[in-house]
């Protein structure tokens, strides 16, 4: 069964060229042109992959991007005209997985799609493992469950995270006690970023630091090594 891909561009030429070379590469893609419009596509089912414009006619494509789509862990490439390095940090801050400014080649903006689903693919747990990977974790108080993108706080609440908090906690967890750095976090969370997103790591532990009541003058949990990167300091228990 090949992938779905949404499509959310008001400009329907644009819109007509991705979804041309997408169904090119094997992919369904079904566009659509305004934020309401894809809210009541999910309702129906969930795309593979969602790709996004940040100016729309009816909302805050940001907004959008981290309320709906990152909540719902649907991984999604950005495509948008607001194309300075600190757009694009915020883009992947708020849960983007790639960034493309405009104007965007469509073969291109095709490669970034395919990896990010390869990756999605690879961080994923196989449907049938022969050994099965924890994905539960208890850490002082708290416990997470990747499959849920579920943190419980100390009181017992549930906090849905978004597909990039997730992500981000779940690399600090299985990496306890070891530093890791920028470049390598880089790596793991941006399909094919290089090294230029590395102040928008800083901006998600920033974030998730905030998300588990640790303070950033005195870290208990993600302590910065400086020079080297950060540090998950507390024990885990995997189950």
């Amino acid at each position: 069964m090949s992938e779905t891909i949404f499509i959310l561009e008001d400009d329907r030429d644009l819109a007509a060229l991705f979804q041309r070379e997408i169904e090119r590469a094997g992919m369904t893609a079904r566009s659509f042109r305004s934020i309401r419009a894809v809210r009541t596509a999910l309702e129906t089912a969930a795309p593979d992959l969602c790709v996004l414009d940040l100016g729309l006619p009816d909302g805050d494509g940001l907004e959008f991007l981290r309320d709906d789509l990152a909540a719902r862990g649907i991984p999604t490439v950005v495509v948008s005209g607001r194309s300075s390095l600190d757009d694009r940090i915020e883009g992947l801050s708020q849960g983007a997985d790639d960034y493309l400014a405009k104007p965007a080649d469509p073969i291109e903006l095709v490669a970034r799609i395919r990896s990010v689903l390869r990756r999605m693919a690879r961080a994923a747990p196989p449907v049938a493992p022969a050994t099965e990977v924890p994905c539960r974790a208890r850490f002082g108080d708290w416990g997470f469950d990747a499959t849920k993108l579920e943190l419980t706080d100390p009181e017992g609440a549930a906090i849905t995270l978004s597909r990039a908090d997730a992500d981000l906690l779940e690399l600090f967890l299985r990496t306890r006690g070891r530093v890791v750095s920028r470049d390598w976090l880089v790596e793991q969370l941006f399909a094919d970023a290089g090294g230029q997103f590395d102040r928008s790591v800083d901006v998600r532990v920033s974030r998730l630091r905030k998300k588990l009541g640790d303070d950033p003058r005195n870290p208990k949990l993600i302590r910065t090594v400086y020079g080297a990167g950060y540090v998950f300091a507390a024990p885990v228990d995997w189950h």
